[in-house]
């Protein structure tokens, strides 16, 4: 083999590498690359995650609003029970107080 065919076959093997190495790349980029509809698809998608977080965020905010509220009228219904079985309590021991006296005066 002379010179020149030596030069001219590495010249060839060299020019095959680099288009299968270009050829490669642009496989490579074509099958990875973001499609501008996917890019939409995941700006749509986060703003939807967005709203739902606000959301969910209001919605903990009305229950906790909602179960202090609950909790307040309940302490007062039970403070207006005690007071009440207080006042039948006392109510019930006058009308015992009353029997006897009847009782005793009679």
């Amino acid at each position: 083999m002379s010179r020149t065919e030596f030069i001219l076959t590495t010249a060839i093997i060299l020019f095959a590498a680099f288009a299968m190495g270009w050829f490669a790349n642009w496989l490579v980029h074509r099958f990875t690359r973001v499609r501008q509809s996917d890019v939409a698809d995941l700006d749509r998608m986060s703003q939807e995650l967005h709203e739902a977080e606000e959301t969910r965020d209001q919605a903990i905010t009305y229950l906790q609003q909602r179960e202090a509220e609950l909790t307040n009228q309940l302490s007062q219904t039970e403070a207006e029970l005690r007071a009440a079985m207080d006042g039948l309590r006392e109510a019930r021991q006058e009308a015992e107080e009353l029997r006897s006296q009847l009782h005793g005066a009679g």
